[in-house]
């Protein structure tokens, strides 16, 4: 017993406890999280650079080009060729790079502490991101999240580690700092290409390095070089070209186009937000706790910590406030920023108190969150019809791969699908038709045709032939199909769901329905084309 209480208390007990409470929340996003229809709209996508296509020129995108060019490298891990294929290959790398992003975060917060306390920031950064199903699950599908969470997390770590020397000293200038912040800025930069409202992030940093520029004298000039060259190899190339910038364009006027902002859904998303990282407010509480109790007493910040520290409050509160006012402000599109909060609250967290206790405390905070959260109902459960709960006989993703297998049974070793899910798309290695590159958001109904062309999307006109082309040899349609108006993301007028549906059982007959597939589970209906008449055949 004695030599239990002595290993409670030493500081490896607590890291063991979340290493493997992140090890096996790990597994149950991968394999257990629920699917989600960006899944397979982002995967296609590096799947079709895999294949020599580019976004904007080829097919329409709506965030920076970097994520698919990322993830069609990483494509061995994820490929058709790989034993991990599809959806679940593609969840191991995104990750992977959730992870990354982690470790970023607390090499971050090390530089901002006192040196005899770094090792209880480091851990309580690790609880309250890999230890939180929440932050998992949103940087363990493939997203923009994971990865664009890594380039800002990157790019503050070397900024940081450019004004902050390790040894807690004073900046001192040199050709290391200068590289550092170079690298830096080409880091935010990619942030940028991988999801645009991480903008704001770069004129922070910019900006802060340029009011203190007695402290830090050229360091403002070698950041926006790294920071204009990133943005010139993620945007530029684009730009340069009249085809691709055309459509780059409309890009920023779909994000505009969706419409106001509406207070009910922000105040929901940002309390969404708060129940899945409430354990960083039981940090922060503590926080606040310990500083009272020591009377406001902290070790004084070097100019470079203050610095770093401006840049992750004011970097983090500009994207947050962008994205919320969007038209509909899903709470998980703040996860990418949500490492900066992190490492602030952990940052006064960890220079009020030190030791086993406090380490212990966030390891605790963070799992009892992790443990409360109804995610890992949601992902276990359809919900409840009215007295009954109606437990998934199988997880979705396992669905999904199941569901590939019968349509790859109908079609051996075909390369086309009709489908708007694309995660199904992936999953068989198979093509959509052109248009239809991005899911359930390729409809365009109010659109010209020059206009539709002209940036790779589908309007009524488009989408009606198509259909009545019969363009592939099976089809599968849930609910999402047909089903979303673009920009705005109305729903499509019933009546014209209808003709859609009814043009394709014209061409297609119906083989299979499984019930309750993919996001918000659905109905899937797979198609199989009909045979050609004699009259047709002659």
């Amino acid at each position: 017993m004695r030599r239990i209480v002595d290993f409670l208390k030493s500081e490896g007990a607590p890291w063991l406890l979340a290493a493997a409470a992140s090890l096996c929340l790990s597994f149950l996003a991968v394999w257990f999280g629920g699917l989600n229809q960006d899944e397979g709209w982002y995967l296609y996508a590096a799947q079709m650079v895999r294949a020599g296509r580019f976004p904007f020129h080829d097919f329409f995108y709506t965030q920076g080009p970097a994520m698919p060019f990322v993830y069609s490298a990483l494509a061995p891990v994820w490929g058709p060729s790989s034993p991990l294929h599809g959806l679940l290959g593609g969840r191991v790398v995104t990750l992977a790079l959730g992870f990354l992003s982690t470790f970023c975060a607390m090499g971050l917060v090390r530089r901002l502490v006192p040196p005899g306390r770094r090792g209880t920031a480091g851990l309580a950064v690790f609880a309250v991101l890999a230890c939180n199903v929440y932050h998992l699950y949103f940087t363990t599908i493939p997203k923009t999240y994971a990865l664009g969470g890594l380039f800002v997390l990157a790019g503050l770590l070397m900024v940081a580690g450019a004004l902050v020397p390790a040894d807690g000293g004073t900046f001192r200038g040199g050709v290391r700092p200068a590289l550092l912040l170079a690298a830096g800025g080409l880091s935010l930069a990619f942030a940028t290409g991988t999801r645009i409202s991480l903008l704001l992030i770069l004129p922070v940093v910019g900006f802060t390095l340029l009011l203190r520029f007695r402290d830090f004298r050229w360091s403002f000039l070698w950041f926006g070089l790294g920071g204009a060259l990133g943005l010139f190899l993620t945007y530029g190339l684009f730009a340069l070209d009249p085809v691709s910038l055309r459509a780059l364009l409309a890009a920023q006027g779909y994000h505009a186009a969706r419409g106001g902002f509406d207070p009910f859904f922000a105040v929901g998303s940002v309390s969404r937000l708060a129940r899945g990282y409430a354990a960083l407010g039981a940090v922060l509480f503590a926080a606040a706790f310990l500083r009272l109790r020591a009377g406001g007493a902290a070790p004084a910040r070097t100019a470079g910590q203050s610095a770093v520290c401006w840049m992750l409050g004011l970097g983090f509160a500009a994207v947050f406030l962008l994205q919320l006012s969007a038209p509909f402000p899903y709470d998980d599109y703040q996860v990418p920023v949500m490492g900066l909060l992190a490492v602030l609250i952990v940052a006064w967290f960890a220079r009020a108190g030190e030791g086993p206790g406090a380490a212990w405390y966030a390891v605790f905070a963070a799992c009892m969150v992790s443990f409360a959260s109804p995610q890992l109902q949601e992902w276990a459960t359809y919900g409840q019809d009215r007295f009954w709960s109606r437990r998934k006989e199988m997880t979705e993703l396992a669905k999904l791969r199941a569901v590939g297998r019968a349509v790859e049974a109908l079609d051996p070793g075909g390369k086309t699908l009709f489908t708007q899910d694309l995660y199904l798309a992936v999953e068989t290695g198979r093509t959509v038709p052109a248009g239809m590159e991005m899911g359930p958001f390729c409809y365009f109904p109010h659109w010209g045709d020059a206009e539709a062309r002209a940036v790779h999307v589908l309007n009524r006109n488009a989408m009606t032939a198509l259909v009545r082309s019969a363009p592939a040899p099976v089809a599968a349609c849930s609910g999402y199909a047909f089903a979303i108006s673009v920009p705005k993301c109305d729903e499509v007028p019933a009546d014209e769901q209808r003709r859609y549906a009814d043009e394709l059982a014209r061409n297609y007959d119906l083989v299979r329905t499984v019930p309750d597939f993919g996001q918000n589970a659905t109905p899937l209906r797979i198609y199989l084309r009909k045979s050609p008449q004699p009259q047709e055949a002659k």
